[in-house]
């Protein structure tokens, strides 16, 4: 586990561009997608995670938190950043 990757979670409305709006985000803070997973759950609900890499980014990670935060209030969605390690540990069975 590295301090340099984030596990960003995004749910709320399906619509077109979600995936492009909040790739756009990390690309402009120069944070690189590992790996991504998104599902349309009943037909309207959109879930994503995203492990992202903060090696190279221009922004801490609470700013980057911040603006993700703000991305979702803006698209209508919950974005929520948090370090892997700590997503691992909430998340273990």
């Amino acid at each position: 586990m590295s301090e340099s990757r984030v596990v960003v979670t995004v749910i709320g409305p399906d619509r077109i561009g979600i995936v492009a709006d909040v790739a756009t985000l990390l690309a402009r803070q120069n944070a690189n997608i590992l790996d991504i997973n998104q599902k349309v759950m009943g037909g309207d609900i959109f879930a994503m995670t995203m492990l992202t890499d903060m090696k190279m980014t221009t922004v801490d990670f609470a700013e980057l938190k911040r603006l993700l935060e703000e991305k979702g209030a803006e698209l209508g969605l919950k974005i929520h950043a948090q370090h892997e390690d700590i997503f691992k540990f909430m998340h273990r069975i």
